[in-house]
C-alpha cells in the first residue's frame, strides 16, 4: 500500500511523506501532510484509483490543452475534407488562443461557462450559435480524450449551458419561379432543373459523370461529392458515405442527354466535362446574376442560393404527395426522422388534410351505422 515517513521542515514543523508506486511501478512521493492520518487517507485513495483504473499521473494533469489538442486534431483525418476544415478552423481561431496554454488540472466548469457566454457575446457583436457551439464542441471533445486517457478525472466542459440555434427561414421556390430562374441561367438551365427537381447537393451535381446518368431508368447514381475548399476542389464520397440512386422527372431526360452528348463516360455532365464548375454562391457568378434577373422579373422572387434548390426539391416532392421515406431516400438523409425534423414546416399543411380525411372516414362510418333499412 505504500509507506509513510515523518520529517521535520526547515521551520521545525513535523510533516509526513507518503511513498507509493503508480500502475507503471514507478515510485512516487507526496510530501507535506500535516498528520499521519491525512497521509494514510491519501494512500488509500491511490490504491482505490489504481484498482478502478482511473489513477491520474501528476505529470498528465500538468499537460496543456495545446499539447493534447494538436494530437486530437491530427486524429480527425477520418473526417471528410470540409468537416475537417471546419473543426481545424474552430481549434486554430477560437479554442487554442484561449485554452491552449491552460493545464488540464486547472480548468474549471465555471471558467468554460464564462468563456462560452463571453465568446458568444463577442464584445457586443454577437456570434452565431453555430460558431459558439462548434468551438465549444472542439474543446469538450479534446477534454473527453483526456478523460478517456486518465489524464483528468472528469470533463469540466460537460454540462455547460449553450446558446440555442435559431431556426433559419428557408427559401422555397415555386415551380414557376424555378422556370424563371432556369430561363435566366442560360447554359446552366439543366443544372438548375436538376438541383430543383432531384434534391441532390451542389457538390453531388457538379460531380456527376456521364456514366452516372441512366437514361432508360431515369436515374442519377450519386457516387461522388465535389467540395470546394478555398481555391481547390476535393472529390470524395457522398456526405453519408453511401451511394444512392435518385429518380429524375421525364422532362429532364432531353436536357441531361444534351449535357452528356459527345462526352466520354468518365467526363463530368455539367461544364466542359473536365473541370468541376466553381461554387455558385454569392458574388457576381452566373447563379447570382440569374437570381438578380429573376428578382427583377418577379417582385416576390426570394434571394436564394444553390442549396435552396435542394429545399425547393423537398417542397415540390412533399406538396406532390411524396411520403417522408421517399423524400429521405431522394435527399440522402440518414433517416426519415431527420427529413421530418428538417422539413417540419412543409408537413404542417398535411395536418389539415389528415383532419379532413378523418372527418370523411367518420362521416361514412356514421352514415353506414345509422342508414335506414
Amino acid at each position: 500500500m505504500g509507506s509513510i515517513t515523518a520529517y521535520e521542515t526547515a521551520g521545525g514543523r513535523r510533516r509526513y511523506r507518503a511513498r507509493y508506486r503508480d500502475p507503471d511501478h514507478r515510485q512516487r512521493d507526496k510530501w507535506g501532510f500535516a498528520t499521519k492520518r491525512d497521509a494514510e487517507l491519501f494512500l488509500a485513495t491511490i490504491e482505490v484509483s489504481k484498482a478502478r483504473g482511473d489513477f491520474l499521473r501528476p505529470e498528465d494533469v500538468r499537460l496543456t490543452v495545446a499539447q493534447i489538442g494538436a494530437e486530437w486534431i491530427a486524429n480527425q483525418s477520418h473526417l471528410k475534407p470540409s468537416a475537417y476544415r471546419t473543426v481545424e478552423t474552430a481549434w486554430r481561431l477560437h479554442v487554442e488562443p484561449v485554452w491552449g496554454h491552460r493545464r488540464l488540472g486547472e480548468i474549471r466548469h465555471s471558467q468554460v461557462q464564462t468563456w462560452v457566454t463571453v465568446f458568444g457575446a463577442n464584445g457586443g457583436k454577437q456570434r452565431s450559435a453555430t460558431v459558439v457551439i462548434r468551438a465549444y464542441g472542439v474543446l469538450a471533445a479534446i477534454l473527453d480524450t483526456a478523460v478517456n486517457d486518465h489524464q483528468i478525472a472528469s470533463n469540466p466542459a460537460r454540462g455547460v449551458r449553450l446558446p440555442r440555434k435559431a431556426k433559419k427561414k428557408r427559401a422555397y421556390l415555386t415551380s414557376v419561379q424555378v422556370e424563371i430562374l432556369a430561363s435566366n441561367a442560360g447554359e446552366h438551365a439543366a443544372l438548375v432543373h436538376t438541383l430543383a427537381y432531384t434534391g441532390i447537393r451542389w457538390g453531388e451535381a457538379i460531380g456527376l459523370r456521364v456514366s452516372s446518368v441512366d437514361a432508360l431508368r431515369r436515374r442519377l447514381l450519386i457516387r461522388e461529392n465535389a467540395v470546394t475548399l478555398g481555391k481547390r476542389v476535393v472529390v470524395g464520397a457522398p456526405k453519408t458515405n453511401e451511394n444512392r440512386s435518385v429518380a429524375f422527372p421525364r422532362f429532364l431526360s432531353e436536357s441531361l442527354a444534351r449535357a452528356c452528348e459527345g462526352k466520354p463516360r468518365d467526363a463530368l455532365v455539367f461544364g466542359d466535362g473536365r473541370v468541376h464548375l466553381p461554387r455558385a454562391g454569392s458574388g457576381k457568378g452566373w447563379f447570382w446574376n440569374a437570381v438578380q434577373e429573376s428578382r427583377r422579373a418577379d417582385p416576390d422572387f426570394p434571394e436564394v442560393t444553390p442549396h435552396d434548390l435542394r429545399h425547393t426539391a423537398a417542397s415540390i416532392a412533399i406538396s406532390s404527395g411524396a411520403n417522408p421515406k421517399a423524400v429521405q431516400r431522394m435527399l440522402g438523409h440518414a433517416s426519415a426522422a431527420m427529413t421530418l425534423d428538417t422539413y417540419a414546416d412543409l408537413f404542417e399543411d398535411d395536418l389539415d388534410a389528415v383532419a379532413d380525411r378523418m372527418d370523411e372516414v367518420r362521416s361514412r362510418a356514421v352514415g353506414e351505422r345509422f342508414r335506414e333499412p
